[in-house]
């Protein structure tokens, strides 16, 4: 019980660090959180429909979109029709929203590589595992 107590807690203490960090790189990029996590999306998964995007990103398709809209005024997104079903819009990201995509991207394999410096390949293999089996669980 009491190592399930001290994972507890240091699974917030990591979530807690991640989203300060995550929070301090938007702001200084000028957009909101919900904005990254969509283009993080996109980026790792191509055009998608808005309930695809809506669902992998755990709101309400009404809400995203308003954020979209805004996406779209801020250069980030743009709707395209589906190539074969003309009735489907997707959401796609932009050549500028490509690069802030790259760039969050870079900047979280930079902060990976500073929290795991001391870590050997076998420890890496071994987060990641883990890791994937804790996201697998939501």
């Amino acid at each position: 019980m009491e190592h399930d107590e001290q994972l507890s807690h240091q699974i917030v203490e990591f979530y807690e660090k991640l989203s300060s960090w995550e929070s301090g790189v938007v702001k200084d990029a000028g957009h909101s959180l919900p904005q990254i996590h969509a283009v993080e999306i996109l980026g790792a998964n191509g055009g998608m429909r808005m309930k695809q995007l809506a669902e992998k990103m755990g709101i309400t398709t009404g809400t995203l979109t308003v954020q979209v809209d805004r996406m779209e005024q801020a250069g980030l997104v743009e709707r395209q029709a589906h190539d074969q079903d003309k009735r489907v819009t997707l959401v796609c990201l932009t050549p500028a929203g490509w690069n802030i995509y790259y760039e969050h991207d870079r900047l979280h394999q930079t902060l990976t590589d500073q929290i795991t410096a001391k870590f050997s390949d076998n420890e890496r293999q071994i987060l990641v595992t883990l890791f994937e089996k804790m996201n697998s669980a939501f």
